[in-house]
């Protein structure tokens, strides 16, 4: 059971791991009050329950997330207004939830891309792409480093929360921003499609850019590579972070083999 529970949080979709951290801190903190244990026991035993749960989780701030929502939830529930109980703690949510959907943290939870993470990508995609795709732009800051390396391209984005591509139109005027499904989009017209996604989504992402865009197009990720396939190059973004840059392959021949190279900061 012990096992099956540690790796209940690697097979459920992003957020539910969060979620079922979350519910099993307050859980045991009932638990602990109704044991009779009150005060930073009670604390105590929400945490360790909420953080064992959110340590099987892949990456960092994923595991960040899943630990920090049941302190972060009683330090609110605390405060000078605690008396609204958990309908204070939903009333802070929902604007979460308004900007940032549940869908949309299924494909990424929102982490802006770093204003020189692309910083020597035109030294790899030497040729410069008149087409370019910021797959899930959030608020532009993606599409501000695509700008700022390519200043002629033709930049979209495309981002299903409404209220974040709205804000992206504003933050680089010169993109043109659509709010929808970024994998009903078709690919096929761009020449550069650039992503800061999930591990899990890396895969469908390869599969829908070798399906439908031209060969010789690139694919560029920041984080998270394609696994089992060679990067045309690997950048480093700063902050230990790679960016992996793929260049599609001809129809039937596979990708060319990996090479390293450092990005200035």
């Amino acid at each position: 059971m012990h096992l099956a529970m540690a790796s209940l949080p690697q097979r459920l979709p992003w957020p539910l791991p969060a979620l079922l951290a979350w519910a099993a801190g307050w859980g045991a903190a009932w638990a602990a009050r109704g044991l009779g244990l009150a005060g930073g026991w009670e604390l105590a035993a929400g945490t360790a329950a909420a953080t064992a749960l959110a340590w099987p989780n892949p990456g960092p701030w994923r595991r960040l997330i899943a630990a920090s929502g049941f302190p972060l939830s009683v330090l609110l529930l605390a405060g000078p207004a605690a008396g609204g109980g958990s309908l204070l703690w939903l009333a802070a949510l929902l604007p979460l939830a308004l900007l940032y959907p549940l869908r949309a943290w299924r494909d990424a939870p929102f982490f802006p891309t770093p204003a020189r993470a692309l910083h020597g990508l035109g030294a790899v995609v030497q040729v410069p792409p008149a087409q370019v795709l910021d797959a899930g732009c959030g608020l532009g800051h993606g599409l501000a480093a695509l700008q700022a390396q390519w200043p002629q391209a033709a930049l979209h984005g495309i981002e299903w929360s409404a209220p974040m591509a709205w804000l992206a139109r504003r933050r680089v005027p010169r993109a043109q921003v659509q709010r929808g499904d970024m994998w009903q989009l078709s690919w096929a017209t761009f020449d550069l499609v650039y992503l800061f996604q999930r591990p899990e989504t890396m895969p469908r992402a390869w599969h829908k850019a070798v399906a439908e865009m031209r060969p010789g197009s690139w694919l560029v990720s920041l984080e998270f590579a394609v696994p089992g396939v060679a990067a045309q190059a690997t950048l480093d973004a700063g902050g230990g972070r790679p960016l992996h840059v793929y260049r599609l392959p001809e129809h039937g021949a596979a990708p060319g083999r990996s090479t390293a190279a450092t990005a200035g900061r």
